[in-house]
C-alpha cells in the first residue's frame, strides 16, 4: 500500500500548497468545507487500494486547499469497519494525510450522549478514548508492519495536549461551549441497548460513536499531533436511548458546523 499512497499523495499534490493541517468530517460535518478554499480534490474512487465509502453523508473526498492562511487536506467523509471493513482499511485514509506531509490532525465525529451532562447539540473536545473492537483484537496495527514504523505504539497521550488547551482557550475567547470528554468506540452499526448504555456509563465513557479511535491509533504510530471534537448529536441517557436515526444524527450536527469553522479559525491563527 505504501507505493499507492504515493500515487495518491501526487495526485493531490501542489508544489505551492504544503499542507500542515489534516481534518477529517464526520457525519454531518460537511457544511464545513464553505470555509474552505479548495484548490484539488481527488476522490476515494481514484485512489489505488482504497475502498469506497457506503455512508450516507460520507462523500468520500480528498480536498486541499487552505482556510485562510493555513494549508490543510480535508476528508470529507470516511471509512468505518462497519462497511464490512477491516480496522487497517478503516484508518487508511490517515496515512495519506501523513503522505502529504502534515504534522496536526483533527477528527471530528457524531456521537450519542452517555451521560446526561452532554446532551443533543453539545461539543466535546475528546481527552481519551476507549476502543472496544482494538480491546478485542480489531486494532488497526494489526498484522505487518512497515519499516521504520513501531509497532507497540503508546497511547498514553494520544489525544495532544497543548492542541487542547489551544482548543478550550479559543472556545472560551468565542463563547463556544466545549466540554471534555472519554469517547466509547464500538462498532456498530446498530445502536447500544440500554444495558450497554448503563455499561459505559459505567467505565467512565461520556460520549459513544462507531469511529475514530482507529485513526488516532494510526495518526500517534505516524507521529501526528491528534485534536477530536465530538458533536452529541442525540442523548443516549435515560428516556431518550435508543431514539435515534442516521438523519436526525446529521441534522443536529449541521446546526453545530458554524461553531466549529470559528474555532477551527481561531486554532489554526494561535498555531501560526
Amino acid at each position: 500500500m505504501t507505493s499507492e499512497l504515493a500515487q495518491a499523495a501526487a495526485m493531490l499534490h501542489q508544489p505551492q500548497l504544503q499542507p500542515t493541517w489534516g481534518i477529517v468530517l464526520g457525519s454531518g460535518f460537511a457544511d464545513f468545507l464553505k470555509a474552505v478554499t479548495v484548490i484539488r480534490s481527488v476522490p476515494f474512487s481514484q485512489v489505488p487500494g482504497l475502498p469506497q465509502t457506503t455512508v450516507e453523508g460520507h462523500r468520500g473526498m480528498f480536498h486541499l486547499g487552505r482556510i485562510e492562511g493555513t494549508a490543510l487536506v480535508i476528508t470529507e467523509g470516511r471509512l468505518h469497519t462497519y462497511e464490512g471493513l477491516s480496522a487497517t482499511q478503516s484508518a487508511q485514509p490517515i496515512r495519506l494525510l501523513a503522505q502529504l506531509g502534515i504534522k496536526n490532525l483533527l477528527l471530528t465525529n457524531a456521537s450519542g450522549g452517555v451521560t446526561e451532562d452532554f446532551p443533543a447539540g453539545s461539543l466535546m473536545l475528546i481527552r481519551d478514548h476507549i476502543n472496544f473492537p482494538a480491546l478485542t483484537g480489531l486494532n488497526p496495527l494489526r498484522g505487518p508492519v512497515s519499516s521504520g514504523l513501531n509497532r507497540f505504539v503508546a497511547m498514553g497521550h494520544a489525544y495532544d495536549l497543548e492542541l487542547r488547551r489551544i482548543f478550550l482557550a479559543a472556545a472560551r475567547e468565542l463563547g463556544i461551549v466545549l466540554e471534555e470528554g472519554v469517547y466509547a468506540m464500538v462498532s456498530g452499526p446498530s445502536y447500544e441497548t440500554p444495558a450497554e448504555l448503563q455499561f459505559l456509563r459505567v467505565i467512565g465513557a461520556q460520549a459513544v460513536g462507531m469511529s475514530t479511535a482507529n485513526e488516532v491509533i494510526v495518526a500517534r504510530q505516524l507521529g501526528l499531533r491528534v485534536a477530536a471534537i465530538s458533536c452529541i448529536s442525540n442523548s443516549a441517557f435515560g428516556s431518550a436511548a435508543g431514539e435515534v436515526d442516521h438523519q436526525s444524527v446529521q441534522e443536529v450536527v449541521g446546526q453545530r458546523v458554524l461553531d466549529i469553522v470559528q474555532l477551527v479559525r481561531s486554532v489554526l491563527a494561535r498555531c501560526d
